[in-house]
């Protein structure tokens, strides 16, 4: 018989190829909260054979307790041509092209075949039902061939901790969009089609704590080329008469009714101004002289009197319906996203407009020059996590954050290259810094850069090597409309749930007293720049904030009200 290896890793272990990976601790531990999930991976391979073809299927088994339920994927690979730009530290798994595990592809059988010489992986979810007992149970993992000799066996401890996790105050937002959907699947946008795959990758973000939703009342001019323009996506009707603009809003009230269903509790309107500047209008198709037609793009100036008209026309009607739907108080506009200080007066203009239809409703824009705030000009900037330090600096309430391509130094990103564990350093830097909001661009475009050709995200990761592999995309179009997640966006999730349990531990113990456990497992002030790169560092603090919160709701339920210490290195 050939000779199998296996072992166990955990969430953020990423299993290349010819990367034999480190065996964790026998038994293998992980904790979580009833309600919530945990993973852990299978990593296996086969030695090299005197046969070019091997036949023998592997058979994993996985047995859990009463009130867990097991997912199983298999961590795929996908190419890279473009994993990091010249722009980068040394904190990379690799800055070669390759082959990287990323997409999680649902596994129908329990069965797999394995490869000669190269590692491959599973991943393992453990959905644990919000009526489960706390305690401490084992997860039974055993691999046989077909004759049903066990080739392996091992156990998975999984603490449910006492405690739960409240709900995610932190406002999340990666960029849907619609048109790569109807595009990748050649349906006819907001056909019946079209909105049962949108529920699809909605409900996916809503369960992945991605809580905000771009939404498109006219084609989001974004990552489009000067003059080009992206598949048609309008929520809204328009309709130019002799008496002025009249609006449909039946669209946007589907939509908005999807995203309720989904459980998304925030709404963020597209630019109604073009990026990198609010130089002109966005893509807007209405019906004039009797035929839909194209009224205002990039041949639109902004500033025109005939774009500022619709807008005065448009915008009141808007918030109007937004109010009559229950939603305002629920809902950002942007103006244009990444303006530059040479947009300063198109920017400004926009800016007044915007003001001027909508008056007091929530606004954000993405940008990096504190200048834009100083002016006045954006309530709540959404700014580049390495540009951060005079936001900081004056102590600006609600800020956000956000990072995309250009983040490759220093700072939290989910590059393929890049560890885990900058990926999941996010939650923690967010709780510290006390953000109220994340956005990053990417949830689902298919495109390559500026939107000038579609692409095949299974085979091109990195928007035609223009974007570093995981900027552009968190999720995977699977086949009949079901997305498929990533290694990223499971580890992203598991940062949002971080920044839950640190807010769960502040509101039995204190602000202070977080930060300073914190401080104390990292052995060192964490800011977003500087933090502990070691692997097991976010599994050791969440350990200790896990078992803190188990302590304290214990002790709440029979009537003590002291605050609990950890010891560190305490279990999960």
């Amino acid at each position: 018989m050939h000779q199998y290896h296996f072992c166990l890793g955990d969430s953020l272990d990423k299993i290349f190829p010819g990367r034999p990976p480190k065996d964790r601790e026998n038994p293998f531990r992980a904790g979580c909260f009833a309600g919530e999930r945990t993973a852990f991976q299978i990593a296996y391979t086969i030695d090299y054979h005197d046969s070019h073809m091997l036949e023998e299927d592997i058979k994993f088994e996985i047995k859990t307790p009463p009130g867990m339920e097991v997912k199983v994927f298999r961590a795929a690979l996908v190419p890279s041509a473009y994993p990091c730009s010249g722009l980068s530290d040394d904190d990379y798994l690799t800055k070669e092209p390759g082959m990287f595990p990323d997409v999680l592809v649902p596994l129908p059988a329990s069965t797999v075949r394995a490869v000669p010489g190269q590692w491959r992986a599973l991943w393992v979810q453990i959905c644990i039902d919000r009526d489960m007992r706390p305690g401490n149970y084992a997860v039974t993992v055993s691999v046989s061939v077909k004759d049903g000799e066990i080739l392996w066996k091992r156990e998975a401890e999984i603490m449910v901790h006492s405690g739960k996790l409240p709900a995610q105050r932190l406002i999340h937002t990666e960029w849907l969009h619609a048109d790569c959907l109807a595009d990748y699947y050649r349906v006819p946008v907001f056909s019946e089609q079209h909105w049962q795959i949108l529920k699809k990758f909605v409900t996916l973000a809503a369960e992945s704590g991605i809580n905000t939703i771009l939404t498109p009342l006219f084609t989001p001019p974004m990552d489009t080329a000067v003059g080009g323009e992206r598949t048609t996506v309008q929520l809204v009707d328009a309709e130019l008469t002799e008496e002025g603009w009249k609006f449909g809003f039946s669209r946007l009230g589907r939509w908005i009714s999807m995203c309720r269903e989904c459980g998304i509790v925030w709404l963020e309107m597209a630019p109604l101004f073009t990026q990198w500047g609010a130089a002109a209008a966005p893509k807007i198709m209405a019906l004039k002289e009797g035929r839909q037609q194209q009224v205002f793009g990039w041949d639109t100036d902004a500033a025109g009197e005939e774009y500022r008209f619709f807008l005065m026309e448009f915008l009141p009607r808007l918030k109007a319906y937004l109010q009559k739907k229950d939603v305002l108080e629920h809902t950002w506009f942007h103006v244009s996203d990444e303006p530059g200080m040479k947009d300063l007066d198109s920017y400004r203009s926009a800016v007044q407009c915007m003001h001027s239809g909508l008056g007091d409703c929530r606004f954000l824009d993405a940008l990096s020059d504190f200048e834009f705030y100083r002016l006045g000009l954006v309530e709540h900037p959404v700014v580049a996590s390495d540009h951060l330090e005079p936001f900081l600096e004056a102590e600006i309430p609600d800020l956000w954050t956000y990072y995309c391509c250009v983040q490759g130094v220093d700072v939290s990103n989910r590059f393929f290259a890049m560890p885990s564990g900058r990926n999941r350093i996010l939650g923690i830097q967010l709780y510290l810094y006390r953000m109220q909001g994340f956005l990053q661009w990417g949830y689902n475009f298919y495109n390559t850069r500026f939107s000038l050709q579609h692409i095949d995200p299974f085979a091109v990761t990195d928007s035609g090597e223009s974007f570093p592999s995981g900027d552009a995309f968190l999720v995977y179009p699977g086949p009949d409309g079901h997305p498929f997640s990533s290694i990223r966006l499971e580890v992203l999730r598991d940062a949002m749930e971080d920044l839950r349990a640190l807010e769960a531990l502040e509101q039995y113990t204190s602000r202070d007293s977080v930060e300073a456990l914190i401080r104390e497992t990292a052995g060192m002030d964490i800011t977003f720049k500087r933090y502990p790169k070691e692997h097991d560092f976010l599994l050791r603090l969440r350990g200790r904030v896990n078992r803190e919160i188990s302590l304290n709701a214990e002790r709440t339920a029979a009537g003590y009200c002291s605050h609990v210490t950890v010891p560190q290195g305490s279990p999960r």
